[in-house]
């Protein structure tokens, strides 16, 4: 019974301890908050300059190793595709450092940082969405150009000697099927890499606001 009665004092004081903190004690919480998503979000960040040091390093290794011409130049050309592309996750980094240890208040900070990873977002979604019919036209270019046979491509049309209305439809399909699915896809992983932690730091500068 003391037990029963030691919990309920407790849940108690949790539910009401926030009345009695003062405005500069919400604020003070508020930033420790608002930086622990900071931390996240350079996580993110770190995470996407080691996915494009590995990419670059695979798609270098084929564009030297592959035995087919149009698969070095395709493979070659989108390494050096992701070397600005990892500037700018490295200067982002920096900026991001830098907002979150200068002398500007904290909401201050907090809203030029949301600014600038909606504006990143905003551009990599674009990006990435131009990139595609890009790579499928340059695939396609370079295929049709490819000197030496592609062993696997020709075996595959001589067993099933699809028609010119099959191939057309085939890709047809296949490019809408690969748009939707990158368009869904890049949705998805902004949201779960930035947007989430962009949505919590709009409501805690909200919130500053107001303890202001």
């Amino acid at each position: 019974m003391e037990l029963d009665e030691f919990k309920d004092t407790l849940n108690q004081q949790l539910a009401t301890d926030h009345l009695y903190r003062s405005e500069a004690d919400i604020a003070a919480l508020l930033r420790k908050k608002a930086h622990s998503i900071i931390v996240k979000i350079k996580k993110s960040l770190w995470f996407e300059i080691f996915s494009c040091i590995v990419i670059m390093l695979l798609f270098g290794y084929l564009g030297l190793s592959c035995k087919y011409s149009s698969m070095n130049i395709y493979f070659s050309a989108f390494t050096l595709v992701f070397v600005p592309f990892t500037i700018i996750l490295f200067y982002l980094l920096k900026k991001i450092n830098r907002l979150n240890t200068n002398s500007l208040s904290v909401k201050n900070n907090l809203q030029s940082i949301v600014s600038i990873l909606e504006e990143f977002m905003k551009r990599y979604f674009q990006f990435t969405m131009v990139l595609i019919p890009i790579c499928l036209v340059f695939a396609f270019f370079l295929g049709y150009t490819e000197k030496q046979p592609i062993e696997p491509i020709d075996q595959i049309i001589l067993k099933y000697k699809p028609s010119y209305s099959f191939i057309t439809i085939f890709t047809f399909v296949y490019m809408t099927s690969l748009t939707v699915g990158i368009y869904y896809f890049t949705k998805w992983y902004l949201k779960k890499l930035y947007g989430n932690y962009v949505n919590e730091l709009k409501i805690y500068i909200n919130e500053l606001k107001e303890t202001e």
